[in-house]
């Protein structure tokens, strides 16, 4: 019976390694539901039995590294996985249908990602049918889901996207226009 190793440090990116350090890391891959999460158990591409417990509120993104109780690195991969693949229409599509879509997505605070030439979400019928019916192609693919964090995220600078901290709205009422004091 293997023993658990514990991670709790997460290194966004795995910034300020080494590269040949990160390229050398264990790998451990882990679907959208799971690095949401800031304690989880999983396997690592040694056959190592990992317990990961980050700050709450924590999440991983495909490229983070994890620091072992032990000093080992582990690099995480965002597994593929069932999302909708949402392009604008090929024969009267525009980049602005692309943005209403992403504006009528957000409005129902789903989780989103962003690319400059298309979207993913989750599977949802009610949505795809939605968006079918905004003109847009919605096709179902496995590929790895990177959602954005939201504007109330961690903006402390993860790649292209910030730092994808898991939204903290203060528990406010989202029934209102979005009118907030600077």
């Amino acid at each position: 019976m293997s023993t658990l190793l514990t991670c709790s440090k997460l290194m966004p990116q795995g910034r300020g390694l080494a590269r040949v350090l990160v390229q050398r890391a264990s790998t451990l891959t882990l679907d959208w539901d799971t690095r949401q999460k800031s304690r989880f158990d999983a396997t690592d591409s040694q056959g190592r039995l990992l317990g990961v417990f980050l700050p709450r509120g924590s999440v991983v993104r495909g490229g983070d590294v994890l620091v072992a109780e032990d000093g080992s690195l582990v690099r995480v991969q965002a597994a593929p996985q069932a999302v909708l693949r949402i392009t604008a229409c090929a024969e009267h599509g525009s980049a602005f249908d692309l943005t209403r879509a992403a504006y009528h997505l957000g409005n129902r605070h789903v989780p989103i990602e962003l690319q400059p030439d298309h979207l993913k979400i989750e599977p949802d019928h009610v949505l795809a049918d939605m968006l079918r019916a905004m003109h847009m192609t919605v096709v179902a693919v496995s590929e790895a889901f990177e959602p954005e964090s939201g504007a109330y995220g961690d903006h402390g600078g993860h790649g292209a996207h910030g730092d994808h901290g898991e939204s903290s709205h203060g528990g406010h009422d989202h029934n209102h226009g979005h009118h907030h004091a600077l």
